[in-house]
């Protein structure tokens, strides 16, 4: 029997979302609708330029927002991460056991920075993320958790970590184990940056094949090198035995393993698309670990992201998904 439906590995970064004017990214230098990582001293211009602006503080990282959402679903989670023993280390930690989240204790905290994100969210609801990793770059073997790992039904992890050395290979050798357990792996490529820039990475992370791959038209299109989503469809099928290809106001895509599916979208206004892929994999994985099929799964997906949107942040509140899975039951 497994302790945990999902066991995800990822940055522990804690966001800090502005609402900005294009403006503001032009004259700051800043790619739109990115996320690109810069060093401290980097991070710190921009967030003097944002220092009148009011902000929301939340604990966040890709892989993190899912694994917060499947919790509030009622899916039982586990995050390994790397925060420092500073203020905002111990903030995260608080804020991840607080959404249902079980993770290690504040013994294994190191000296140095907890990471951060600062997310610069325009009028148009798109988001533009500027990283400074911290100490979570040096996220790596030592976090990991083999007993967790070992008793979960899937491995998450978010691509992002391709960036560093340490933590790639920690991913690497976090899936290795969860084949062997016989436990199921996903990965999310996370960030059309991350496709462009660490391909090689990425295939690194994903092996032979993962069990799922999480991605938006962008980034599988990018994978696959291709300028058609069925390219794109035709791609994903030699690195995946299941897939979700996320498409915005389209809805999304999934291939079960033996057919395709479209999932209809969830008409809204969006407000800010920050943490929508996130919501989606969260939402999807606590489909499947609950034995649904995966249209009921990309159903609730779809919903939740739709509900996500409609409002500032990465999450919404436990009691906002339990009325969402509500209608699902």
């Amino acid at each position: 029997m497994s302790n945990y439906d999902v066991y995800a590995l990822g940055n522990a970064l804690v966001d800090m979302e502005y609402e900005v004017a294009p403006e503001d990214l032009r004259h700051l230098d800043i790619d739109k609708g990115v996320m690109t990582l810069v060093d401290e001293a980097h991070q710190l211009r921009i967030m003097e330029h944002l220092r009148e602006r009011h902000h929301h503080r939340g604990s966040g990282g890709s892989a993190a927002n899912s694994i917060i959402a499947l919790a509030q679903f009622g899916g039982s989670g586990w995050y390994s991460c790397k925060v420092a023993n500073d203020e905002l280390g111990h903030f995260y930690l608080k804020d991840l056991r607080d959404g249902g989240v079980a993770t290690r204790d504040t013994s294994f905290l190191e000296q140095g920075d907890t990471g951060r994100c600062v997310v610069l969210v325009t009028p148009d609801s798109d988001r533009t993320m500027c990283t400074y990793l911290g100490i979570s770059g040096n996220l790596s073997l030592h976090e990991l958790d083999q007993d967790a790992l070992k008793g979960s039904k899937w491995f998450y992890t978010e691509g992002y970590l391709v960036t560093s050395d340490t933590a790639r290979v920690a991913a690497i050798e976090a899936r290795k184990l969860a084949e062997r357990s016989g436990v199921r792996t996903a990965l999310s490529l996370s960030d059309p940056n991350m496709v462009r820039f660490f391909k090689d990475g990425l295939m690194e992370m994903i092996g032979e094949g993962v069990d799922m791959v999480f991605a938006n038209e962008e980034e599988a299109m990018g994978m696959a090198e291709a300028d058609s989503l069925d390219d794109a469809v035709a791609y994903l099928k030699t690195i995946a035995r299941e897939f979700a290809i996320t498409r915005g106001p389209k809805g999304a895509l999934v291939w079960d393993g033996q057919q395709a599916m479209d999932i209809a979208p969830v008409p809204v206004t969006p407000v800010d698309t920050v943490g929508a892929g996130d919501m989606f994999a969260g939402a999807f994985l606590y489909g499947l670990t609950q034995g649904w099929s995966h249209q009921r799964a990309g159903d609730l997906a779809s919903a939740a992201s739709a509900k996500l949107v409609t409002s500032l942040g990465p999450r919404i509140s436990t009691a906002e998904s339990r009325a969402i899975l509500d209608r699902f039951e």
